[in-house]
Formats: C-alpha cells, sequence, structure tokens
C-alpha cells in the first residue's frame, strides 16, 4: 500500500499558472523540511526539470498514453518512496488529454489513477463572480474527480479578492490560495515551452526562490497539507527497474490497456500488444543494486547531457543502469572524447539548434561519435539526437552518421504515436509496438533511411527514422518504463 499525501494542480486551460504553483508549492513545502516528490503529467520534459530544482530529487513523468494506465501508481509510488509529499503538476486542461481518446492521459485521469485530490489554478484576471460559475462546471463535470480546493491567480487588488471568495462560497469549493500579478515570477521561454534548467540554471534558481515566495505568502499550505492527506490509499507494486528488466521480454512494449472513451467509464479492452539526467543520477546506485546476478563486466553506455540535451526520462537512464550498463554522462558542448571504454551511445532530445555552433565546433567528439557508430555499437538517437547524427544542421556540420542533412521549421510537430519496429533494431524486434510523441520544429531530409526506425500508424501512416548497423535514430521520444526490453536488448547489443 502507497499512503504518500499527494496533490493534483490542475487548471482551466493552459497558461493559467499550474508551473508556478506547483512548483511554487514544491519549493515552498521542501523549505519547510517536508521530503517532497515533483511529478509532471504527460510527455513535458521540461517542468521536470524546475521540479527537480524546488525538490532535490528527480522529477518524473507520469503518462497513461506512453506507458499504459496501469503503469501510473506504480511509477508515482517509485518516484514519492521516502516523501512525505507528493505534488503533481497537470497538463493543458483538466479534462484535456489525447485527441480523440476522451480521458486517456488527461490530468484527470491522472488524478482518478492516483487517487488524488485535485487542486483547481485559476487565472481571475478577467472574471469575478464569474468563477463560481466555472469552478461548479469542473468539480460536476465528472464525480470521479475530487476538486478539493481553488488557488485564485493574477488577482488584481484586495476588492478584487473579496469578490472572488464571496462568488466561490456558494460553489462549495474552498478557496486555498490567491495569487496576486507578479511580473517577477516569470521564467525565459521560447518555440517549445520554457527554457530548461540546464541552460539558464541562475535565472532558473532565481524563478523558483521567487515562485516559492508568492506560494507561500499567498496560500494555505496547512489546508494545502492537510488536503494532500486526505488521499486515499494506492495498492499494487512499487515500480522497479531491477524488476522490470528482470521481467521483460526481448524488447517488446508492455500490455498497453485502449482509452476510456467516455468520462468517467472503464477503459475497453484492448489487444494486447508484445529532464531527467541530473536528477536521474539520483536513481542508479539503487537501480543497480536491484540488478542480482548481473554480469561482472559492465559495458560502458556514455548518455548526451549538458545544456544541448536536456530532454531525458529518469527511468530510461535506471533501466539501462539495472540491465548491466554503466551508465556516464558527457556533455557534448565540452567533451572531446566520449566515456572511456563506451560501448554504447544514447542521445535524448534537447535544442541542438540553439548551440548548433559549438556542437559543430566540437569536430574531435563529432568524428568520435561517427567512428563509433561505424564500428556497428549501438546508437540510440531521439529527436535532437537524430538531428545531432545528420550530415548538417541549418547548414552546419554534424555527425555524418545519416545520410541526411536537417534545418530548423516555423511548423511544429508534435502529438502522440504509435509506431511499430519495422526491422530488428538494439531497441525492438521487428514488430515490436511503441507508443510515443513527437514535439520538434525541424525537418530531416529525408525523413526515413532505406531501413527506417519505425511505421507510425497514429495519427497517420508514414515511415519514419533510420536504422543502420547499430544506430537507431528517430524523431520519436519513448519512454522506456513501457518498454524495459528496450534498455536490456541495448546493453546485451554493448556486451556484444
Amino acid at each position: 500500500m502507497v499512503n504518500v499525501p499527494r496533490l493534483v494542480i490542475a487548471a482551466p486551460s493552459s497558461g493559467s499558472g499550474k508551473t508556478t504553483v506547483a512548483t511554487g508549492l514544491m519549493a515552498a513545502f521542501a523549505a519547510r523540511g517536508i521530503a517532497v516528490s515533483g511529478h509532471k503529467v504527460g510527455p513535458d520534459y521540461i517542468d521536470p526539470g524546475f521540479h527537480t530544482l524546488a525538490t532535490g530529487r528527480p522529477g518524473r513523468n507520469l503518462d497513461a498514453y506512453m506507458c499504459g494506465p496501469d503503469l501510473i501508481a506504480p511509477l508515482f509510488a517509485h518516484g514519492a518512496q521516502g516523501c512525505g509529499l507528493a505534488v503533481v503538476e497537470g497538463v493543458m486542461g483538466l479534462y484535456d488529454g489525447a485527441s480523440g481518446l476522451g480521458e486517456l492521459a488527461s490530468t484527470a485521469h491522472v488524478a482518478k489513477l492516483l487517487r488524488a485530490p485535485v487542486v483547481l489554478v485559476v487565472d481571475a484576471s478577467s472574471q469575478s463572480r464569474s468563477v463560481a460559475a466555472l469552478v461548479h462546471g469542473f468539480a460536476s463535470w465528472d464525480t470521479g474527480v475530487r476538486i478539493g480546493g481553488v488557488i485564485l491567480n493574477k488577482v488584481g487588488s484586495d476588492r478584487h479578492e473579496a469578490l472572488l471568495r464571496e462568488a466561490l462560497e456558494e460553489s462549495g469549493v474552498p478557496v486555498l490560495g490567491a495569487l496576486r500579478r507578479a511580473e517577477g515570477v516569470s521564467v525565459p521561454s521560447r518555440h517549445l515551452g520554457l527554457v530548461p534548467v540546464a541552460e539558464r540554471r541562475a535565472d532558473a534558481v532565481a524563478a523558483v526562490a521567487a515562485m516559492a515566495g508568492q506560494v507561500a505568502a499567498g496560500c494555505d499550505l496547512e489546508g494545502l497539507l492537510a488536503l494532500a492527506r486526505s488521499a486515499g490509499s494506492l495498492s499494487g507494486e512499487v515500480w522497479g527497474a531491477g524488476e522490470a528488466v528482470g521481467g521483460a521480454f526481448g524488447g517488446g512494449a508492455v500490455p498497453l490497456p485502449a482509452p476510456a472513451r467516455n468520462r468517467g467509464s472503464a477503459p475497453d479492452p484492448a489487444p494486447r500488444t508484445p529532464e531527467g539526467l541530473e536528477g536521474a543520477s539520483a536513481g542508479l546506485e539503487g537501480a543497480r543494486a536491484g540488478m542480482e546476478g548481473a554480469s561482472a563486466g559492465r559495458p560502458v553506455v556514455a548518455v548526451a547531457g549538458g545544456a544541448a540535451f536536456t530532454f531525458s526520462y529518469a527511468e530510461n537512464t535506471e533501466l539501462l543502469a539495472a540491465a548491466g550498463a554503466e551508465v556516464v554522462v558527457f556533455d557534448p558542448l565540452r567533451d572531446e572524447a566520449l566515456p572511456e571504454g563506451t560501448r554504447g551511445l544514447v542521445i535524448g532530445g534537447g535544442f541542438p539548434e540553439v548551440y548548433a555552433p559549438e556542437l559543430s565546433a566540437n569536430e574531435p567528439l563529432r568524428k568520435a561519435v561517427a567512428e563509433l557508430a561505424e564500428s556497428g555499437a549501438p546508437v540510440a538517437a531521439e529527436c535532437a539526437g537524430l538531428l545531432y547524427l545528420a550530415r548538417s544542421l541549418d547548414g552546419l556540420p554534424m555527425c555524418g552518421v545519416l545520410d541526411a542533412e536537417a534545418r530548423m521549421s516555423k511548423r511544429l510537430t508534435l502529438g502522440y504515436r504509435d509506431a511499430v519496429a519495422l526491422v530488428d533494431n538494439v531497441l525492438a524486434p521487428a514488430g515490436a509496438r511503441m507508443r510515443g510523441h513527437e514535439f520538434h520544429r525541424s525537418v530531416l531530409e529525408p525523413g526515413a533511411g532505406e531501413d527506417p526506425a519505425w511505421g507510425m500508424h497514429r495519427p497517420e501512416r508514414r515511415v519514419e527514422g533510420f536504422v543502420r548497423r547499430g544506430v537507431h535514430a528517430s524523431y520519436l521520444h519513448t519512454h522506456w518504463a513501457s518498454a524495459p526490453g528496450a534498455a536490456l536488448r541495448f546493453v546485451e547489443r554493448c556486451r556484444g
């Protein structure tokens, strides 16, 4: 049984202030000496970096589309072990989920899976009495979601706050905080959202401190903690990387049930399918300890980090370690060589376009990556990693592993994807199914090699990515907790 006090921070829509409130609460409670675990609904990599900064623990994602609903509580329990409070930041609006699939992967869906009370953050800047109708609508839409309180954001004055509180008295939902408009509480952003912590750490530290101060001054922390302690117990197993790779089967994905299409209904049966780096190191030793009987020879798997490659799920790195790898993080902006003894390479997502001149100028490392790939060693690259392996990015030389050219684009490509491996590769056997997501403003020409990495069948049918020797490179971001066999297969290939 899991009895960690917990809150889900949600909102009627994006831009209401979820990140400010969630991160501020994490930091404010951590400052009180409470061990806090931060979580993010959905696939976003950037917010968990701020959660890590606020709590001192790895920020973790809870994505019911990529990992399946059955893994949400176990993954939550894994991240929240030993904590006195867990704060889960929602995604978009409370009831917004995977497109066309009802509640699946919405904040409401995750709140129900966690049996957690929801705190609704409302942008009150352009309303007064109407706030009560809005809150009433959200509270009554799905009786399986328990909205335990409201935090009013962007309140203009004492008079404005009084009007809002008076209106909400009739709703039956308590007001647990009121935050004034504060220009100083902001985080730099760019085309894919907030700027990652690793790129502007000093600014991020200052922003988190400001969020904590604003939330501590404007919210009823004792009331929020009491609400968190009212969450029901969770039954089931705690996810562990060692157990996951021990039960993995040949690189396939875990079973993923189909979504419930109507609010409040149970999932329909379906056919069964075969920021991480800074905070991820905290879980590596535990993952290694859980790998009983592992080979004495641990192949070195180099994992790209630093400011250019900040997108990684903590569980992916933990799974590599649990599968028997010696995980070594390196920075392609600074390091001119791969870690000594590198037998495999993982390059996740990030913003290589921001650092393209520096990445290109590091010619010794580019040559080392190309030589490793040419040797047939396992190389797994996602999104930014895909661009780094191309011949060039916006005309600047990259590693030249792939016979493709990359360029930035104004068009945003994003959304969940269902994919199938078209050929055997270092992550999966041919025919293995995987769920993931795309999120980029770039174009690769051609978009697929002679042996594509994936055949996509949601939202449209197409082939994508590259499989060449030991290289698997694609735009698709994946969460390996849904397919622990990928980590095991990759490490086995590293052993040769």
